[in-house]
């Protein structure tokens, strides 16, 4: 096929399609194609460019590592086409826009700012997915995940939110009947609640007379995320480590109390919105939701 006759925009506008709706029969519905076309399309283009870009089974496609640099590199550049037609159209943010966040910053960030976004962005629907698990935002087909602590090396985009500490806390019911601890060899005869996800923190770091020491969680409730962990230590459960930034307001109402504050180590978690693209490369619905983000979410360390 000579070079001229191949529309490569449309072979990566069906290819995307395929990934971001997880199959060729939805991609097909979506580009007006049958599924056997869109099928063919992406093996013509795996032809011509001499690599495989997903794995085929009967119940899923998996991208390989070829497939995910072109992915990536197809969503720039077609988001790139958008922002040109924008500049020529003065169009507006529309479609959908899937975000991920974990638990308490979509309580007490996201879901609050949710009514004005769409106020301003009437056009653009929101997928909302909440969990203190971090997803693979391609395999997710997520545009935009909210991320607390350290960010892995990758190919990903970040913009920071803010950063927060953590703090050891009980509610006054819990210390009433248990006593509050004054020194670490108290702390680990407490009941010390935890959460379960696999990248939570194996024990709690806190300052001793060696420098920064780890205690072991040893407790009768772990829980998937800290909005829940949060619940339990308000019920009067026990003690557990959570940020500041969602138990702010537990502590100035005396529903919560800080336990040894003068050993807390001061470490900080920060909160970035991570994403694909790299400057203008977006779409204008992404970019919008990221400025909003920036412009409105403001977390302080304490």
């Amino acid at each position: 096929m000579a070079r001229q006759e191949i529309n490569r925009s449309r072979e990566i506008e069906v290819f995307v399609r395929v990934i971001e709706l997880g199959g060729f029969s939805a991609a097909a519905r979506a580009c007006g194609m049958t599924p056997s076309a869109v099928s063919k399309l992406v093996a013509r283009l795996e032809q011509r460019l001499g690599i495989r870009l997903v794995n085929r089974s009967t119940r899923q496609l998996q991208l390989t590592p070829e497939g995910c640099v072109f992915y990536e590199r197809g969503t720039r550049i077609l988001a790139d086409l958008d922002e040109a037609e924008r500049c020529a159209s003065k169009s507006v943010p529309r479609g959908r826009l899937r975000v991920n966040a974990n638990v308490p910053f979509g309580h007490h960030f996201l879901l609050p700012l949710v009514p004005a976004f769409l106020a301003q962005y009437p056009d653009v629907e929101l997928d909302i997915v909440l969990t203190d698990e971090v997803v693979d935002i391609l395999e997710q087909r997520t545009d935009v995940a909210v991320r607390a602590g350290p960010l892995k090396s990758s190919s990903l985009m970040a913009r920071k939110l803010g950063e927060t500490r953590k703090k050891l806390l009980a509610s006054p019911e819990y210390l009433a009947r248990h006593g509050t601890p004054e020194t670490l060899e108290d702390l680990q005869r407490h009941n010390l609640l935890s959460t379960n996800y696999v990248r939570a923190q194996r024990g709690w770091p806190m300052r001793s007379e060696q420098g920064t020491t780890i205690i072991p969680v040893t407790g009768n409730a772990q829980v998937s995320d800290g909005e829940a962990l949060r619940g339990l230590t308000l019920s009067g459960l026990g003690i557990a480590r959570l940020t500041a930034f969602h138990t702010r307001d537990d502590i100035a109402a005396g529903r919560l109390v800080e336990i040894l504050p003068h050993l807390n180590p001061g470490d900080t978690e920060e909160v970035h919105a991570v994403f694909v693209g790299h400057g203008g490369y977006l779409p204008l619905r992404v970019r919008a939701f990221l400025d909003f983000l920036v412009a409105h979410v403001h977390i302080d360390k304490d």
